[in-house]
């Protein structure tokens, strides 16, 4: 499978792949060409870069100016994982992945299916998340076929996607580094590593995956509480932490979510997709605690949301 992958990236197909965050639909970054299949698969915003994933640190010579010190630290502790850096890109990389900004943003990914097919691979690979823009990612096989179908000529399936949401985004053309997007990383082991991490996206901030206001959302609307505020509907499905109550109506789909902030990110897409499967009216959400370690999924709530 793995073989086939490379043949069809090396003549300028799209092929989905697993990584720990989610499934990305990959294309080989130094053709043009096959980066603008991406694009037109996921119907995405000229203007919208996107991801490049490396099998090893040496790649990014190719691909950035420079690297500052404190990227080499933060590569040292956080690669292979769900870290994507952001640097000042080359010239001559092409404005499809830039967005046609000065920055480029770059990960390494730590699943072994996604890290083999890089290996063998040998370049670069651009993969944005394998689902229409803006829509909810994907986090299994099953996701990207529904979603994109025919418009991927090879979807690898590596099984569920553990971490299940995207990765944490650094900027590192400031000192201090910026956090651009919350992900799997616990932002207390990155100021660690950084000494002073600046949690800000202002109008002069590059532009990154999943920034935009709304993102990541279902066809259904979803709306947010903290607590029994909803009207008791009928066609609703909600996502709480406490279990379904017998005064709420037995036709409400009810989903008791984990209180761990790991085990809600994992399944938190899975679930929202099967909600939006069902025809409903609404979905109601339970926010979790206003506390740092669940940053990263109020911020994918509150897109979803937006919608």
């Amino acid at each position: 499978m793995i073989e086939k992958a490379v043949k069809l990236l090396k003549s300028g197909e799209l092929v989905a792949f697993p990584t720990e965050t989610v499934y990305g639909l990959g294309a080989d970054a130094s053709n043009p060409d096959a980066v603008r299949k991406i694009f037109e698969a996921k119907n995405r915003p000229a203007d919208h870069p996107v991801i490049l994933h490396i099998y090893d640190q040496s790649q990014l010579d190719h691909w950035v100016e420079s690297v500052p010190e404190i990227a080499y630290q933060l590569i040292q502790h956080f690669w292979p994982g769900p870290m994507t850096l952001i640097f000042k890109a080359k010239k001559t990389v092409s404005p499809l992945i830039t967005g046609n900004q000065d920055t480029i943003g770059l990960r390494m990914p730590s699943h072994p299916v996604a890290r083999e097919l890089l290996k063998q691979f040998g370049g670069a690979i651009a993969a944005p998340s394998a689902n229409r823009f803006g829509k909810i990612s994907p986090t299994k096989a099953i996701h990207v076929q529904e979603e994109l179908g025919d418009k991927v000529k090879l979807i690898i399936d590596g099984g569920d996607c553990s971490l299940g949401i995207e990765s944490t985004i650094i900027d590192v053309t400031h000192a201090p580094p910026v956090l651009l997007r919350p992900g799997p990383l616990d932002i207390d082991a990155i100021k660690k590593i950084s000494g002073v991490l600046v949690i800000s996206q202002d109008k002069d901030s590059p532009r990154v995956s999943g920034s935009l206001v709304s993102h990541y959302a279902p066809k259904t609307p979803v709306k947010l509480f903290q607590f029994y505020d909803y009207k008791n509907q009928y066609n609703i499905g909600v996502m709480s932490f406490q279990d379904k109550s017998k005064n709420i109506s037995e036709k409400t789909v009810w989903v008791k979510m984990p209180h761990d902030p790991v085990l809600y990110a994992h399944a938190l897409y899975a679930t929202l997709r099967e909600l939006d499967s069902k025809n409903l009216d609404y979905i109601y959400i339970e926010l979790p605690p206003d506390e740092i370690i669940w940053q990263a999924i109020r911020d994918r709530l509150n897109r979803a949301a937006s919608y």
